[in-house]
């Protein structure tokens, strides 16, 4: 963190602000991961797998609905307090879901009312724990810090499938909810240690909130260079906030080859994303990122159209872990300029309008991939997401202040 003096700031993988934060992230993200399979493991058994799909349309549409309102909240109040408020919330909502497994046999009205208030904290985390990781420390340190928000998203879905599935075989749904929350306070906890950097604080609004989210868009309009780089970031991790997961599962049962697969292939993307956020860590700088920007993107689009045309197990896990590492640097850098571009006041609605088109928007493709790949096969699907990412590389590439930016 940049001193008063104007030493140089600390490397953020040195920093204990940093890490702190990143660890909190860690275990928030995990317990995410636990809570959605612990939902979805709930449902299924409480009413049957037909009703998965409704209870997670419960919860996403109050969080794509209220998401742009999210970040003007963050701005408003600071993306610290918020994020501290609603991990809080969250470790709430989840003891009570845990509770009313274990001792009163909670059915599925119970159910969809925790994914309904979970979407609705949801809105409000999401913006505000991405204006946090900008706001941490000097703004030389965001390429850093981005690698290692990619280290805790790969490590985080690495590692809360098995820990979920551990725990639910041994002791059911509430357990799972337990686990979950467990990790929230965890989360909760490290977050009270973080402080947000001194140099960046942000005016403190006197508009209404509604004034608030129209300022934010109109500062984004404003800006042609942020705006170009929320499109390409929000095109870049449209498919990876979901689809291609489940594009995974139907090409493994299409191909007929057995779980086994499919959990390496999962796997070795997450790993492979997580050695990427390590290196990103350790950089100093990215010279030309831009550059870099659009060649990970370009050859992403390459290599996920490929990986819906592989013939073989071993192809698709080499393809995934490949695909898992140069993904990373993509997201890591482009949100990394996103944040250096964006002043600091906006970071939140800036980063709302990101998340809408990402986490928001990203299980409303559910159903689409689904119905692509029974009807043309899972090929026709990865070639989709192929020219998605091909049209956010297409996106960079064209805005000469984007394409020449460093880091």
């Amino acid at each position: 963190m940049m001193t008063h003096s104007g030493t140089s700031p600390t490397a953020a993988y040195r920093d204990g602000n940093v890490l702190r934060w990143a660890t909190a992230y860690t275990a928030s993200a995990s317990g995410d991961v636990v809570f959605f399979l612990t939902l979805s493991w709930a449902v299924t058994r409480v009413a049957g797998p037909a009703q998965v799909g409704a209870v997670l349309a419960v919860g996403a549409i109050p969080r794509a609905v209220l998401m742009l309102f999210g970040g003007v909240i963050a701005d408003r109040y600071g993306p610290r307090r918020v994020v501290i408020g609603s991990d809080f919330a969250r470790c709430v909502i989840i003891a009570c879901a845990a509770a009313l497994m274990q001792f009163a046999g909670a059915g599925l009205p119970t159910l969809y009312v925790v994914a309904l208030v979970f979407g609705v904290i949801d809105a409000l985390f999401m913006p505000a724990v991405g204006a946090l990781s900008g706001r941490l420390t000097d703004a030389g340190q965001l390429g850093r810090v981005q690698g290692l928000r990619v280290l805790a998203v790969r490590v985080s879905n690495a590692v809360g499938p098995l820990m979920a599935a551990i725990v639910l075989t041994a002791a059911g749904a509430a357990a799972g909810f337990g686990l979950a929350g467990l990790l929230f306070s965890l989360s909760f906890g490290l977050l009270l240690a973080v402080r947000l950097n001194w140099g960046q604080t942000a005016e403190r609004s006197t508009r209404s909130p509604l004034g608030d989210l129209r300022d934010g868009l109109r500062y984004l309009r404003g800006n042609r260079q942020l705006a170009r780089l929320v499109v390409v970031v929000g095109l870049s991790e449209l498919c990876f906030s979901g689809p291609v997961g489940i594009g995974l599962v139907l090409l493994t049962a299409e191909r007929q080859w057995s779980p086994a697969i499919l959990g390496w292939a999962l796997s070795v993307f997450s790993i492979g994303g997580a050695a990427t956020g390590i290196l990103l860590t350790v950089l100093a700088r990215v010279p030309r990122a831009g550059f870099a920007l659009v060649g990970a993107l370009t050859v992403t689009a390459v290599l996920v159209g490929g990986l819906g045309q592989v013939a073989t197990a071993g192809a698709l896990i080499v393809g995934s872990a490949v695909l898992g590492a140069i993904s990373g640097a993509a997201m890591a850098i482009g949100n990394a300029l996103l944040q250096r571009t964006t002043e600091p006041r906006y970071l939140g609605r800036v980063g709302s309008v990101t998340s809408l088109c990402t986490l928001g928007l990203s299980p409303l493709l559910y159903p689409a991939t689904a119905l692509v790949a029974a009807a043309w096969g899972t090929g026709v699907f990865f070639a989709g997401c192929a020219l998605v990412c091909l049209l956010a590389a297409v996106a960079a590439a064209t805005a000469k202040a984007l394409r020449d930016a460093d880091l």
